[in-house]
């Protein structure tokens, strides 16, 4: 029996394609990848941007980001505790996002600007969520 789908054959084609989710999983945690080399990088832009927005002790905060953005990208791009990875990027994310995104306080353009990053945060923490439920899908399905 066939299982009818709305996707076009051709689609279902590249949805397939074995490379498509690791590549996927690195275009996810890209920003993280790169934010957390520019914090280790500069340490002490890092610390300093913690206390820009309010993050006590910065230097803390700093290293904290360091420690999620690299150790959590590389649970997510290996496949390996992607719910451990892909939640510390999603809390590290959501602390970002009520920090520097503060819209209710801002009127204007101002507001448009970061309305609009809050939101593109909250997607991202919304794009954890579903790798970190694809992966435990593909575990449920390999322990069957």
């Amino acid at each position: 029996m066939s299982v009818r789908t709305d996707t076009p054959r051709w689609i279902a084609s590249i949805l397939s394609w074995p490379g498509l989710l690791p590549l996927s999983r690195i275009a996810l945690v890209s920003a993280f990848l790169i934010g957390g080399v520019q914090k280790l990088a500069d340490f002490p832009a890092a610390i300093a941007e913690q206390a820009h927005f309010g993050l006590e002790p910065a230097w803390l905060w700093a290293a904290a980001a360091v420690l999620i953005e690299l150790g959590g990208s590389m649970l997510v791009i290996f496949g390996r505790f992607v719910w451990l990875g892909a939640g510390g990027l999603g809390v590290l994310t959501a602390v970002a996002m009520l920090a520097a995104n503060d819209f209710w306080t801002k009127s204007g353009h101002d507001r448009f600007m970061v309305l609009n990053a809050f939101f593109e945060h909250l997607g991202l923490i919304a794009g954890l969520v579903l790798v970190s439920v694809l992966s435990l899908r593909k575990q449920g399905a390999s322990m069957q």
